[in-house]
């Protein structure tokens, strides 16, 4: 019972990780209609600014958080202005293809930058635990998830009780009518992209200090958080920290009474089987396709 306990605890402070990187790219696509390839890559350029400023400064990895996130919201920020706004209103095929390649430049410029050799950041809590009675849970992955909770929160707070966050929603229901009320959607866009990828830099703060990564490393990362926005539904983010809560259970029960083999792969299967279920997602609204435009 202390076993399953233990795992259920891990794969929650796990899936609020990946709950934060995934709110971002839903988010995106909530408000843009863009599904964007590179946000793993961002993910990883979070991790690699970390990475920087705790080996350059002696800055607490999680606590260099407040940094590394409004460094890659900049960063993000300018990308969609140079990279992504001439292209925004385009098909989406178009805009996939797009940020694919953003991903690939972005690879190579961590390459150069930092190098393409295995990189981790260790603090001195790393190897350390939590004891509660029975359970041992790493400091470093508590106090990860924490962290990921109060961002999370922050950012459910910012949507649902700002005026920005109504702007926000009002973009991604109906950007026709919001720009008639006054609201700049393209600058709402723009906005949304920077907060999005300023969520991949604060997941990547955290995912630095849990995993070893390479510029590469992003491939991984994108394939898991589509999983998660797809399994939770495209543009819903309760159904992205659902389908993150559920994609780290899976994760951590796999690795605890399977085997650490499958880890990767059920978590997979278990998308695979809800989404013939439901093609939309847990929380995805099914869109009608049966209109055509005048």
């Amino acid at each position: 019972m202390t076993e399953l306990l233990q795992t259920l605890v891990l794969g929650l402070l796990l899936g609020g990780v990946y709950a934060l990187a995934a709110s971002g790219l839903t988010l995106i696509f909530g408000v843009m209609r863009v599904i964007n390839i590179a946000h793993g890559a961002f993910l990883i350029v979070g991790a690699f600014v970390t990475y920087w400023l705790w080996d350059s400064f002696g800055i607490d990895p999680l606590l260099a958080i407040v940094f590394t996130t409004p460094i890659v919201f900049a960063i993000g920020w300018l990308t969609y202005k140079v990279v992504v706004s001439p292209v925004r209103t385009a098909p989406m095929a178009s805009t996939v293809l797009l940020t694919f390649g953003l991903a690939l430049v972005l690879e190579g410029a961590m390459g150069e930058i930092w190098g393409n050799n295995s990189t981790a950041v260790r603090p001195s809590y790393t190897d350390e635990s939590f004891t509660i009675g029975g359970l041992f849970l790493p400091k470093a992955q508590v106090y990860g998830g924490l962290i990921a909770v109060v961002v999370l929160t922050l950012l459910w707070v910012l949507l649902t009780k700002t005026w920005l966050g109504r702007a926000i929603r009002a973009a991604a229901t109906n950007p026709a009518s919001a720009e008639l009320v006054g609201i700049k959607v393209a600058a709402v866009a723009a906005l949304v992209f920077g907060i999005g990828i300023a969520a991949a830099g604060a997941g990547g703060a955290i995912t630095a200090v849990l995993y070893p990564f390479v510029p590469g490393s992003h491939y991984a990362w994108i394939a898991r958080l589509l999983a998660i926005v797809v399994l939770g539904g495209l543009g819903s983010l309760n159904g992205a920290v659902l389908g993150a809560l559920l994609f780290g259970l899976a994760e951590t029960m796999t690795s605890a009474y399977v085997s650490p083999a499958w880890a990767t792969a059920v978590p997979y299967a278990i998308v695979f089987a809800v989404l013939l279920l439901r093609p939309q997602g847990i929380l995805g609204m099914r869109l009608r396709e049966d209109a055509v435009p005048a």
